[in-house]
């Protein structure tokens, strides 16, 4: 996942401002939303635990920004980088040594697994190996000698862990118990999630073919990759359809994320290309957000 531009002209930050934006906070909504949505389906369950909620929620702050600082790791000395059209890199750019921000990547993916290890002692011990696969994953998406985001399998990752995962574990550890409205919210949060990826790595083909970096949208290519989005905003819509007509109607309110995601299909069906696309991105994160939020709303008013 990735977030906005950096202009070419501007004054690189500096200080803790570079790792910052390193960091890709406008990543974080992605972080955010599935921790929102499976607490709403823990309070509809009745088993609303707060603290365990925030665990929950630092678990998949400090997984995402170990992510980033991941990929700009691995990325970054495989040269993948080099010709970027997106947000800065720490190691493609040249201003942080590769040896820092892999320290950085792993310190964060530490503190999360900290976290989480927190969260399987108050709950079950096989959550230990659900973080593990989280950890695994994290590193392995673009780290290693042969990471699965360069073999178009970085879209199945996202709708994983930062989808089905992530809600359906963070509804778990409060309730002890795999609801359908985890699972549906799971599948929604998850297809908005690997929308923005979809965005990302549309606007990224030209480039990510030069560095033989296949991801899912370079081996379907530019058509079919732009349906496949489409796809993935109607799938958020009919999850929360289906809440609807399963839980309650008050999960309509997760279809405030509409007008965003129009907004982004439009852009998406208009064929355009690299930065275009960047605004893509911003507005399928916010929409992601947004349908988690609406529909943690509805779950709790229900």
């Amino acid at each position: 996942m990735t977030d906005g531009p950096t202009s070419p002209t501007a004054q690189p930050p500096r200080g803790f401002a570079l790792w910052l934006a390193g960091a890709r906070p406008r990543t974080l909504p992605a972080a955010v939303a599935p921790v929102a949505a499976g607490t709403g389906a823990a309070v509809l369950a009745d088993g609303f635990v707060w603290w365990k909620a925030l665990l929950a929620l630092g678990v998949s702050l400090a997984l995402q920004v170990g992510v980033n600082y991941a990929n700009d790791y691995s990325d970054g000395v495989r040269g993948t980088d080099d010709d970027r059209v997106g947000p800065l890199r720490l190691v493609g750019s040249g201003l942080v040594p590769a040896s820092r921000v892999k320290a950085a990547a792993l310190g964060f993916l530490a503190l999360g697994g900290l976290l989480g290890l927190a969260l399987a002692a108050t709950t079950t011990w096989w959550l230990l190996l659900v973080g593990a696969a989280a950890l695994g994953a994290a590193w392995t998406y673009t780290g290693g000698p042969s990471p699965y985001g360069y073999r178009a399998l970085g879209e199945v990752s996202v709708f994983l862990f930062f989808g089905l995962v992530a809600v359906v574990g963070t509804t778990f550890v409060q309730v002890e118990e795999v609801t359908s409205a985890s699972v549906l919210a799971g599948v929604g949060v998850g297809a908005l999630a690997c929308a923005i990826l979809v965005a990302n790595n549309l606007r990224d083909i030209a480039t990510d073919v030069l560095a033989d970096k296949r991801t899912l949208a370079v081996l379907l290519g530019d058509r079919r990759t732009r349906a496949f989005y489409v796809v993935l905003v109607l799938v958020a819509v009919g999850t929360a359809v289906a809440l609807a007509a399963t839980e309650t109607p008050w999960a309509l309110l997760a279809l405030l994320f509409a007008p965003l995601a129009v907004r982004g299909v439009r852009v998406v069906t208009s064929g355009a290309t690299g930065p275009a696309l960047i605004p893509v991105l911003q507005s399928t994160g916010v929409a992601e957000l947004v349908f988690a939020l609406g529909l943690t709303l509805g779950l709790c008013l229900a």
